[in-house]
């Protein structure tokens, strides 16, 4: 199915694309052919990560606040200068905290939802005005989290994350007509470096809570990912596909 040359010169763009889940996407996508832009606010990991990757193909990296439209802005007029276009957009970056509804600060919650759903928001925007609109085409995957039974323990993630499932079903219909698909991926626990950021008590076992009995990994979701941005998903838009290992369904997402 993912043939070696299956995004051969397409131009994408992962954002959070240093770490886990968006270093195997970017990393995916250039084994396949694609010019790759990542971008980071941290720019140690930045300069790392595009260290190993150029070893796969183009890789070209930027360091970007998605919560900045000023520099949104800088980075696509940095796409449109060295590419001249942009094809693919993935919104991986974002970041969250547990935290029980009754103790999230006002600062805490403003920080999560300016990041994971404003960020996302001024990111999907920005690069369609910049490129989709005016190529008349355009392909957007949005990274969330498992969101199909709340996510009780992060509230403000669960909310910022539901904004941004609803962004992707809304654009996916009011973009139709320039030619541009929205999809999202919600990936449930997956083994990455993201998950050194949680307690270990708080994931401590949460494998048995999980249908499959395991965690994800960054590779399947990177290759979900790169299936719905394909020529393969040419008719596939405004959906919300979960890869999680049954967990939606059944099972508590932490010990709260």
């Amino acid at each position: 199915m993912f043939q070696p040359e299956l995004f051969k010169d397409k131009i994408a763009l992962v954002t959070g694309g240093a770490t886990g889940i968006g270093f195997a996407i970017a990393e995916q996508l250039l084994k396949l052919g694609a010019h790759v832009y990542i971008a980071s606010r941290k720019e140690e990991k930045l300069v790392a990560a595009q260290a190993k990757l150029a070893a796969l193909g183009p890789c070209f990296s930027a360091v970007c606040d998605i919560r900045k439209t000023e520099q949104i802005q800088a980075l696509a007029e940095k796409i449109k200068m060295e590419a001249g276009r942009l094809d693919l957009l993935i919104n991986n970056a974002g970041g969250q905290f547990p935290a029980l509804a009754e103790d999230i600060a006002e600062k805490g919650w403003n920080a999560v939802i300016n990041n994971n759903l404003n960020g996302t928001w001024y990111m999907t925007q920005i690069m369609a005005q910049n490129f989709f609109i005016p190529q008349q085409s355009g392909t957007i995957i949005n990274i969330i989290v498992n969101i199909y039974r709340g996510v009780p323990g992060m509230a403000h993630t669960g909310a910022a994350r539901a904004g941004v499932d609803n962004i992707t079903k809304s654009l996916a219909v009011e973009w139709s007509k320039y030619n541009i698909r929205l999809n999202a991926v919600a990936p449930g626990i997956i083994r990455s470096s993201g998950l050194d950021h949680y307690p270990p008590e708080l994931v401590e076992g949460i494998e048995a809570t999980i249908p499959m009995k395991r965690l994800g990994t960054v590779d399947e979701v990177a290759w979900l990912t790169l299936f719905l941005a394909s020529p393969m998903a040419a008719y596939i838009t405004g959906e919300t596909v979960y890869v999680d290992g049954g967990q939606k369904l059944w099972g508590n997402i932490f010990q709260l």
